[in-house]
Formats: C-alpha cells, structure tokens, sequence
C-alpha cells in the first residue's frame, strides 16, 4: 500500500487544480487588482523600455485596408436635441408642495467603515522570483506521479546556509507556482538537514517571516506557521533564538488566533491538510513555550 506522505508544497499544488474549477480566474483577478505580482511579459523577460508593445489597434492596422477600414469606420455619433428638459432632482422642485406636522425624519447616520484588519495586504515579488528568474538558485522540479519533488544541483549540507536560507524564507509569501513551490519545498529540505547551520542565521530570517505574516492572507500565514514549527523544531537552541524577536511575530498569531472552524459534530474531512489557522497557532505556541526555555511564556503572554 502506497502510504508516502505528500508535503506541504505539494499539497498546496494539489489544492490549486481544485480551485481552477471552483474559481478559475482568481489568481487572474489579483493580478489586475495589484494583490500579487505579476509574472514576466515574455518566455525571455520583460520587454525593453522603448519598444512599442502590439495593441489591438496596431494588430487591426497590420492587416492592411481591411484592419485600416475597421479602425476608421466612424461612429454614429447621436447630436443632443436641443429641446431635451432638463431633469429635475426628488425634492428640488416646487410642483405639489404643502406643510406637515409629521415629525422630520432624520436622515440615516453613515455606517462606520471598516477597519480591515483581516483584509488581506498587497504581496510584492520577493528576493526569490528575482533569483530564480536569473537562474542564481541550484534547484529545478522533477515531475512525479502523485506529487512534484526538489532536484538538487548540489548537496545541501554543502550550501552557504547565510546567502541560501533567507531567500527560501523570503518565497514563503509567493501564491503562484513554480515560486511558492520551490520555496516551500527547498525550505523544508534544508530544514531538515542544516543541523548547526541554521542557528546562525535565524536573526536574518526574522524579516521574511514577519513579511510573510503581514500579507494576512490565510494561505500564507499558515504555510509560515508549518515553516515555523519545522525551524523551532530542527536544532537545539534556536527556539530560544526566537524569543527576543516575539514582538514582530506574535501580533499576527494575535490576530488570527481564535480563527478556528466550530463545525459541531460533523467531520471537517479536510484536517489533513492542517489549514485551520486557530489549530495551528495554538500548536506553534506549545512548540514555542516548550523549546523556547525559562523566558518564553512569560514572553508569550505580554504579547497575546
């Protein structure tokens, strides 16, 4: 019986082919909106500054008389009647006027507008679609059967922990592949086994995290808690490492952390998947008060 267990990234990928059918054009609508960044103009990069890019027009003019005939065909502009009344708004006319000794009614107040603290924030390219984009980074797919894997160029105890592990961190927030993929995936793989490498660099990580975070959309915080979970748990010491940075953690756990599913008795046959941000807030806090030595619960509790 096949019983492999499909990562994280995997799982994520494995989601977006259900998610084309419910809502395909949805990574499309936050592309036009600005909420994620967009991808290359062209298979070889963007296009140069000065070059003219082809519009429909010019592709209806490079068609010759017809094209030329279609864009100059005038429209029927309809003139305005001169003898057209102006309209009148409700209320401002004096047709029909008398007196009341009814109560005025009081316009409505204006409903307080949102604060938006769960919206979700605009996600800006990271350091690793540039590096990936260059072709900098020593990793490339292989394309399994049930779920895709990492094939690394070189071994990854041989890497330079200090240049590689941050830019893998700073991917966490990408939401299209092959980015978030290759960052999810090569993150836990060198999680797994950096070993005494990965202490020395956890001051650099603290700002990819906390920008992961900050976006609020649920997709990636929970992905980063799974990230966070795997980086307390892959070395000795590094969970108190953690501690003096809380406060730019914690105030998003803060914020997420009584988002959990209160579905009764039925079966939330999705658990596998270890989606539910409430969940996973509570079981990073438990790893944390546990690796994090004498001063994290009282650290924990100042900030949640």
């Amino acid at each position: 019986m096949y019983t492999q267990r499909v990562s994280d990234a995997a799982q994520m990928v494995h989601s977006d082919v259900w998610n084309r059918m419910n809502a395909p054009h949805r990574n499309k609508i936050d592309k036009l909106t600005g909420r994620i960044p967009k991808g290359q103009e062209s298979p070889f990069g963007d296009f140069p500054s000065d070059y003219s890019k082809p519009t429909p027009r010019s592709q209806l003019n490079s068609l010759g008389s017809l094209g030329a005939s279609i864009v100059m065909t005038p429209r029927k502009m309809e003139e305005p009647s001169p003898q057209k009344m102006e309209t009148l708004k409700k209320g401002s006319g004096l047709g029909g006027a008398m007196s009341s000794k009814s109560p005025r009614k009081e316009a409505p107040l204006p409903i307080p507008p949102k604060a938006g603290a769960f919206s979700k924030r605009t996600i800006v390219a990271s350091e690793f679609r540039r590096s990936y984009d260059r072709g900098d980074l020593p990793i490339q797919i292989t394309h399994c059967g049930t779920a895709n894997k990492i094939s690394w160029k070189v071994d990854i105890e041989k890497l330079d922990y200090h240049h590689y592990l941050p830019i893998f961190f700073d991917g966490i927030r990408e939401k299209e592949d092959p980015y978030r993929f290759l960052s999810i995936e090569g993150t836990h793989n060198m999680l797994e086994k950096g070993g005494s490498k990965i202490l020395p660099v956890v001051p650099q990580l603290i700002i990819p995290i906390k920008t992961a975070l900050n976006t609020r959309d649920p997709e990636v915080v929970a992905a980063t808690l799974k990230v966070l979970q795997k980086l307390v748990l892959a070395g000795e010491m590094i969970g108190e490492a953690l501690v003096p940075y809380y406060r730019q953690l914690l105030p998003v756990f803060n914020l997420f952390k009584n988002s959990a599913k209160n579905i009764g008795d039925t079966m939330d046959y999705g658990q596998r998947k270890r989606r539910n941000l409430g969940e996973l807030i509570d079981e990073t806090l438990e790893i944390f008060e546990v690796h994090g030595g004498e001063d994290a619960f009282i650290n924990i509790k100042y900030m949640i």
